[in-house]
């Protein structure tokens, strides 16, 4: 059995009594919590701090614990705030939690509380602790994070991307959004700067690069670039990269370079849009002047031509001399009708009164083609290849059609080589936006150097036939460009000419 010196018994009695006023007096919301056997909750020791800070009167000094800490912790804590006590408890852990209280001057606030467990020999667990009031920081946390909140909403809804190079570790934080303009997974992450500039644009890749270095260098206050960027499913999109050194080392080179992604896709297409219609926009004007020159000077040519004829008329004598002036102007008033039929047709092209587009079979046209000139065919021993399959359809006008296909035909026709079987071969192929007819004959061929520019000029001739007048090939291209095509020509003197129709799906 122990002994103890009654003595050293007063001493430390009279030390625990003075930890005890001290602890009483200090300024840290210290307490002493206590859970028995049977489960009934006391506050043994709460530092004067304690009362204080909670607002406790001395009718809730004398409560309960259960009961005074239901009215101070806030009731949708207050579940949560035993199951913690609770866990620490059969655990015989740490206790830690945090908590609003609801007090009656200071109203609403945060505390995060901390305590050290013992059990004691009866079976009571004790909870020997400190309650930091951490209001303020919550409510900063609060803020930020409503401040977090307003700047992702804001970046969503404005649709740009963000990116933050680390110039020191080449690594680069890139938003969701900036993801998601090259149809990644919509998440932030952080990756190499590779990521991006290995997806850049070939053609795009150097202005990028410079663009990049001339900032880097100071010499442009920011960096701006719009590129072509290869995306996830293999398209490109472009792209306007945006860029602001903000941290620089003391020799003054870049440590930071934040900015943003905007996709400008949308604005780009119609850009090009805007070019092509500036483009077709030129077309029609040099069409309208070359039409206008057309005009001036065939007219005027013919009817000088006829008013010569007239005055000669008016003042010969000689009956046979005036009746071969007669023949001449005849002859003159022909060709005036003639022009003036040219250039009815020119205008009827242009006119959107009958430029309608059907679904047609292209085979089914080519076969009428090759009836009409079956006596041609026939006569020249031409070979004919069709590689069109039955069922090809092309969307054109019915009328300008059969005018093209008859126009190319005979023209094959007519300049064919006088020393080889003439071969007029017809194939069909699609690329993204058009169906592209090949005609392709062994003909005389046409010198592309010398005649290329002129060659569907009207009344343009390249070969000394006695039915050529210079007027279908001018007319057969003004009929596909009417449609929204285009058509190319490859040639060779001595070798032949392929003609290749596009047409505008």
């Amino acid at each position: 059995m122990e002994t103890y010196n009654y003595s050293d018994l007063k001493i430390l009695e009279e030390r625990n009594s003075l930890y005890k006023k001290l602890l009483f007096q200090s300024p840290d919301l210290i307490f002493q919590f206590s859970i028995s056997k049977e489960g009934i909750l006391t506050f043994p020791f709460m530092s004067k701090s304690v009362i204080t800070h909670f607002d406790l009167n001395q009718g809730e000094k004398n409560q309960d614990a259960y009961t005074v800490l239901k009215s101070k912790v806030h009731p949708d804590d207050f579940p949560l705030f035993l199951k913690s006590v609770q866990e620490a408890k059969s655990k015989l852990k740490d206790w830690k939690h945090e908590f609003r209280a609801l007090l009656p001057q200071k109203g609403m606030r945060w505390y995060s509380g901390f305590a050290s467990l013992e059990k004691d020999d009866d079976g009571a667990v004790h909870f020997f602790g400190k309650i930091t009031d951490v209001t303020n920081f919550k409510l900063q946390e609060l803020k930020l994070k409503l401040s977090e909140e307003r700047y992702l909403f804001a970046l969503e809804a404005s649709s740009e991307g963000i990116w933050d190079l680390d110039v020191a570790t080449n690594k680069v934080f890139y938003s969701s959004q900036s993801m998601k303009m090259l149809e990644f997974d919509a998440n932030d992450t952080i990756d190499s700067i590779n990521l991006w500039d290995d997806r850049v644009h070939p053609l795009d890749k150097n202005r990028y690069l410079t663009d990049i270095q001339l900032h880097i260098d100071n010499i442009t206050p920011y960096y701006e670039n719009a590129q072509r960027v290869l995306t996830k499913s293999g398209d490109y999109k472009w792209i306007l990269s945006r860029g602001k050194i903000i941290e620089r080392d003391e020799n003054n080179n870049p440590l930071r370079i934040i900015g943003t992604h905007t996709d400008i896709s949308a604005q780009k297409e119609k850009e090009q849009d805007l070019i092509k219609t500036l483009g077709i926009i030129g077309e029609q004007n040099s069409r309208l002047l070359n039409f206008a020159h057309i005009v001036s000077h065939n007219l005027r040519s013919h009817s000088g031509n006829i008013e010569m004829l007239l005055n000669i008329i008016a003042e010969e004598t000689d009956e046979e001399f005036i009746q071969e002036s007669f023949n001449h102007l005849r002859t003159s008033s022909k060709s005036l009708s003639q022009t003036i039929v040219h250039l009815k047709e020119l205008v009827e092209i242009q006119s959107e009164l009958i430029q309608k587009k059907e679904n047609l079979n292209l085979n089914n046209y080519l076969g009428k083609t090759l009836d009409i000139l079956a006596e041609e065919i026939k006569k020249n021993k031409v070979v004919i290849q069709n590689k069109v399959s039955k069922n090809e359809t092309i969307v054109f006008n019915p009328a300008y059609l059969e005018s093209i296909l008859l126009n190319f035909t005979s023209n094959a026709i007519r300049y064919s080589h006088p020393d080889r079987t003439p071969v007029i071969s017809y194939s069909l192929s699609a690329n993204k936006y058009h169906k592209v007819l090949e005609i392709e004959d062994n003909g005389l061929g046409i010198n592309l150097e010398k005649h290329g520019k002129k060659l569907f000029g009207m009344y343009k001739t390249f070969h000394k036939h006695k039915d050529s007048r210079g007027i279908g090939l001018f007319i057969t291209k003004n009929q596909i460009e009417a449609m929204g095509g285009k058509v190319d020509v490859i040639s060779k003197v001595g070798v032949g000419t392929t003609f290749k129709i596009y047409f505008n799906e």
